[in-house]
């Protein structure tokens, strides 16, 4: 946990918050932190600041906050991603808000399989957890956006072409003749297929809304590895 991050219960006055439960548990048994100690905050999509240390017992923890610059900014990716595993999903998400990609669209696809539409992992109250996981990693603030779309065809066909608009789409396939273009200098929209890929119709669809098939060589890597790898090539 690089920032403890505050949400607007956690205000007992307008400088002062009051923390319990893990993020207690965590200034205690990994910072080993005491009373006059300061430590990196953020207020959840707002500033980053110092939380200086008032009062700490068993039961919770006092900090007086200074909140007073940006958080880092956000990654200029949309993320359009078919529905991992579910124990890769919260790995995916994590690492996703951790990049600082704001906007996630987890979709179907035919090699997804429909009892990972039932995990509770895809609960919002776990994306959330996920998502925050991700920003105290990375001293982020600003949580990400996701949403589900059960409907191939509907969305690439209804909302693809609108939501990639303005920005440079591409989908991710190992068997493209294009190379994964690097250093882009405009918002890129990224569509990433499921274990084993998408299939030549979901691809000839997603060209269709204008999405470029693009490759990065022979490697078939893991869905989390390949998100980093893409979101470094491309920024």
């Amino acid at each position: 946990m690089n920032l403890i991050l505050l949400f607007d219960d956690d205000f007992i006055t307008a400088t002062r918050v009051r923390l319990s439960g893990r993020r207690l548990e965590h200034v205690t048994n990994v910072h080993r932190a005491a009373v006059g100690d300061a430590l990196v905050v953020g207020a959840t999509n707002g500033h980053i600041g110092i939380g200086t240390i008032a009062h700490l017992d068993r039961e919770a923890i006092e900090m007086d906050v200074v909140l007073d610059r940006d958080p880092p900014p956000a990654l200029p990716l949309t993320l359009i991603l078919a529905l991992p595993r579910p124990k890769v999903l919260n790995r995916v998400i994590a690492s996703a808000a951790s990049l600082g990609i704001k906007r996630i669209v987890l979709i179907n696809a035919w090699r997804v399989e429909k009892s990972y539409w039932k995990s509770p992992r895809l609960s919002p109250e776990n994306l959330r957890h996920q998502s925050i996981l991700g920003l105290e990693q990375a001293r982020d603030t600003v949580l990400p956006s996701i949403e589900t779309r059960r409907f191939f065809r509907a969305f690439v066909e209804d909302e693809l072409p609108f939501l990639t608009r303005g920005t440079r789409a591409l989908v991710a396939h190992p068997h493209a003749p294009e190379a994964c273009p690097r250093d882009v200098r405009e918002p890129v929209t990224l569509v990433i297929g499921p274990e084993g890929g998408f299939i030549d119709a979901e691809i000839a669809s997603l060209q269709a809304a204008g999405c470029t098939p693009v490759t990065i060589g022979e490697r078939i890597l893991r869905v989390e590895t390949v998100m980093s790898y893409l979101a470094a090539r491309l920024f």
